[in-house]
């Protein structure tokens, strides 16, 4: 589908929500409150506010669109619905009033109204009414125009693919397996793109047809080795002869849910995130066992920061879905997000239980526990994940080197060392393990020319990267190579003008060739940033000696070598 056509039409109707009628008189305190809200996210405050100014101005147009929005963006759809009736009512175009219209109708069952607002030019808009009209016949029990339907969308530049597979669903839906079989499989309507949701359709439908081996040929193509939690039940079960029921859309209610989901999902790179969950509430609103809607809305409201919500979203994936790990999982990094860490410990520990063959459990919460510094217990999470991947021949170059970095932490470097090694075994040119491995080695002072050579090809990957960048000045700083590291740590600090440690670093290699006032300076600096945001590499005191006694005087009382240009032969 072609997702540029999709954002260009439901951007200029949707985006922002903006209102298709200016405000007939001043706004009110009340009103003004709820934009404030709306634009912060805060859904539940804005839609409470545009309560109290619709109480005081119930015609205004902009607020009845805009609370319909707050409504729909928490999940409220009968209240949305009564908002959207009197826009209707009082002659107002609103696109998001008539979304709303079309949930409530196609969640009713109200086929014939839902045909006729299609039909009047009252849908859901130009991207969505084509299919809306062939699941409203579908479900006024005339398949026949619900297929002519479907075969008109598809001919709409954009939307074949999108639509041939609504009508691979309508057509399973009414017991036409293997009608939607040459669909799916493009002996019927030409290739159809696979998705997650359509090849688990697809096996569905196979399976009631006899023809498990295909499913899970099909599984196996399309997800290789490594699937997910629900693909791998549903491939053992085929795989066991057994019939999978077709459960994905049961009906011509759960089409139209189907069709907000899909519009979301294809405009997921496109439009902003406050569209987006318009179109996963409807789907979840209308069908509200739809888990993968119920999911996508919860990880929007994540990143939205709308952390209540999208706690409230996770929790409802029953423990009984192969998704509740997902949800869980969520749950967990929206805890994190709200600065409780021991909250979200609890939810993984719980979760590790629960399910704990899978590795990406293991591997959140171990990146939990380093995120708090917790090595140890990270190591225990990670050790666990690096077993499950072995057993499954999918070791994961990530979990070695995130455990790499906890045995760092602990002073285990024999350990360390060897996870780094394997991780860039596994993945040799990442730059991030390059120039972990390449600075450690460095601050170690051992094997410098490796480490040299590694955190060159570090930089070489990502020029941009001013950690990257601060390790190769601090290489050549350390092996005297001053003239050279200059520049290299004056770009670091460009790139990340209020890191603590890389004005250090400038700091000393500014001394290294003299620049003594300058050092001093970025010394002081140092300190400045690290009180704001402090940072567990930086030595305080020790910046604090420098700025008293230089740096060639802290090198001497630490027993370190002096500082010492490298000669001309290395």
């Amino acid at each position: 589908m072609n997702t540029r056509i999709l954002s260009a039409l439901a951007l200029a109707t949707l985006l922002q929500g903006v209102p298709l009628t200016v405000m007939a008189q001043e706004p009110s305190g009340a009103y003004l409150a709820a934009r404030q809200a709306r634009y912060a996210g805060d859904f539940a405050a804005a839609a409470q506010y545009y309560a109290q100014a619709l109480a005081e101005d119930p015609s205004n147009p902009a607020i009845l669109e805009d609370a319909t929005i707050a409504y729909l963006a928490l999940g409220q759809l009968d209240r949305a619905v009564s908002v959207a009736r009197k826009i209707e009512a009082d002659g107002l175009e609103s696109q998001v009033a008539r979304m709303a219209l079309v949930a409530q109708e196609a969640r009713d069952a109200e086929w014939d109204a839902l045909m006729a607002r299609v039909q009047d030019g009252r849908g859901a808009g130009a991207l969505a009414d084509g299919l809306l009209a062939a699941w409203a016949s579908l479900g006024k029990g005339d398949m026949t125009a619900a297929l002519e339907h479907f075969d008109a969308v598809a001919e709409e530049r954009g939307l074949r693919s999108f639509a041939i597979y609504h009508k691979a669903l309508a057509l399973a839906s009414v017991g036409d397996f293997e009608g939607a079989d040459k669909v799916f499989s493009g002996e019927a309507d030409g290739p159809l793109q696979r998705t997650r949701r359509g090849v688990i359709a697809w096996a569905q439908v196979l399976s009631q047809i006899d023809a498990q081996e295909r499913a899970v040929t099909v599984i196996d193509d399309t997800f290789g080795g490594n699937p997910d939690p629900e693909i791998v039940a549903l491939r053992a079960a085929l795989a066991a002869g057994e019939r999978a029921p077709f459960d994905l859309v049961t009906g011509a209610a759960d089409g139209v849910a189907e069709v907000f989901y899909s519009l979301g999902q294809a405009l997921r790179q496109e439009a902003n995130d406050d569209l987006i969950l318009l179109y996963t509430r409807l789907a979840e609103m209308i069908k509200p066992d739809h888990i993968d809607a119920v999911l996508m809305s919860a990880e929007l409201l994540e990143r939205m920061e709308r952390h209540d919500l999208a706690t409230e979203a996770y929790k409802k994936v029953p423990r009984e879905h192969p998704s509740y790990y997902l949800a869980e999982l969520g749950r967990s990094d929206v805890l994190r997000r709200q600065n409780k860490p021991d909250a979200a410990a609890e939810v993984l520990e719980q979760l590790a239980q629960t399910h704990p063959d899978l590795p990406q459990v293991h591997v959140a919460l171990g990146d939990l526990y380093r995120g708090t510094e917790e090595f140890a217990a990270a190591v225990t999470a990670y050790d666990r994940a690096v077993v499950l991947y072995d057993a499954k021949g999918d070791e994961q170059w990530f979990v070695l080197y995130a455990r790499a970095i906890s045995h760092e932490r602990l002073d285990n470097w024999e350990k360390a060392e060897a996870d780094f090694r394997r991780a860039l075994e596994l993945n040799p040119d990442h730059p991030q393990v390059l120039n972990y491995l390449g600075y450690t080695m460095v601050e170690k002072r051992i094997n410098l020319d490796e480490a040299l050579e590694m955190i060159e090809r570090a930089v070489a990957a990502e020029p941009t990267s001013g950690y990257i960048v601060d390790s190769l000045g601090w290489v050549l700083y350390r092996l005297g190579r001053y003239d050279e590291a200059i520049g290299h740590m004056e770009r670091a600090a460009e790139l990340m003008p209020t890191d603590p440690v890389v004005n250090d670093h400038l700091g000393d290699v500014l001394w290294a060739v003299g620049r003594r006032v300058e050092a001093r300076f970025q010394w002081k600096r140092a300190l400045s940033l690290n009180e704001s945001e402090p940072s567990s590499d930086l030595e305080p005191e020790r910046i604090r000696r420098k700025l008293v006694v230089g740096l060639d005087q802290v090198l001497d009382e630490e027993g370190a070598a002096p500082l010492q240009v490298v000669n001309d032969g290395g």
